[in-house]
């Protein structure tokens, strides 16, 4: 399986991809910049993490570069392949997040990621995984229309946006509250079944078309007044960010499990947050609107009508 995988290209390609995604954001921002911080991991490995706070568009973002190796494979990256237990392993990624000032502009998360392992008295064996997911405090049609049509597009063909479609809304799913964390994307993980060509070409089209699923919503959105009301509910959902991360986020366990750097797993926490006793939203309200519409699976490019 380990024929034709070409480590050095998929590196090539994230870290370009990193600095594609930071220009593109900072001169969506204008103000902002991002802070380079460049780590090492005593175990192997290392990366950049990049982030930019305070800007006139981010309350905080954070896009990260980590390849990474070791000995034995974390737990959470052998749950489903108990086989690679024992394993060495060579880890690479771009994750990012980011967490506008405005409520009205959703939070997103895009995440690119190789893996390849070495088991003992076998051959090696790789996968690639990722997607990118929308989660907005305030609902807008178009906009998760726009996000839906970009993802698709991303795909080799509809069968595959079906599938990855339905393993994210599965996946970004709060078991302990029975809501989606926002209106979806893409999520693939384990892929090598199209060969090592095919699927490094799928993950390059997703990571590249972030930004174009991104940027048109942001100019949509970016100059919509909002006032404490909007800023107290972003915040509160803001906690649903924090559940999903901290309880079943695999990528959050990974890299704490492998011994990554803390402070850029944790990047992706947002800056503020709170948390309210058993709050509910006001009937006929915008923000009973999103959890009326937009918080659950729907298959958004086969409906017409407006949530």
């Amino acid at each position: 399986m380990s024929a034709g995988v070409d480590r050095q290209a998929v590196k090539a390609y994230l870290v370009d991809l990193q600095e594609r995604i930071c220009s593109g954001l900072e001169r969506a921002d204008g103000r902002g910049r991002f802070q380079q911080d460049r780590w090492q991991r005593p175990e192997g490995g290392g990366g950049e993490s990049r982030v930019l706070r305070d800007g006139a568009l981010l309350e905080q973002g954070g896009v990260n570069f980590s390849h990474v190796m070791g000995a034995r494979m974390p737990a959470s990256a052998t749950q489903h392949r108990p086989e690679l237990a024992g394993a060495s392993f060579e880890a690479m990624g771009v994750s990012l997040v980011l967490h506008p000032h405005n409520p009205y502009l959703p939070t997103t998360h895009m995440n690119v990621r190789f893996f390849i392992a070495d088991p003992p008295d076998a051959e090696p064996i790789w996968w690639f995984g990722g997607g990118f997911d929308l989660t907005p405090y305030y609902p807008f049609h178009d906009d998760v229309l726009h996000w839906h049509r970009v993802a698709r597009a991303a795909c080799p063909d509809q069968a595959t946006y079906a599938a990855h479609k339905r393993w994210c809304d599965e996946y970004f799913f709060l078991r302990h509250r029975g809501e989606t964390r926002g209106v979806g994307g893409l999520f693939f993980d384990d892929l090598n079944a199209w060969g090592f060509d095919a699927c490094f070409a799928y993950q390059r089209s997703v990571g590249n078309a972030f930004l174009d699923a991104y940027l048109p919503i942001v100019e949509r959105r970016r100059d919509q007044p909002w006032g404490e009301r909007e800023r107290r509910f972003q915040l509160y959902r803001r906690g649903r960010y924090v559940e999903f991360n901290l309880v079943y986020d695999r990528g959050t366990l990974f890299g704490l499990q492998s011994g990554g750097r803390t402070e850029s797993i944790l990047m992706s926490l947002p800056p503020l947050v709170r948390w309210e006793y058993d709050w509910h939203p006001e009937a006929g309200s915008e923000e009973a609107r999103l959890y009326e519409g937009y918080l659950h699976p729907r298959d958004w490019l086969g409906e017409d009508a407006e949530a």
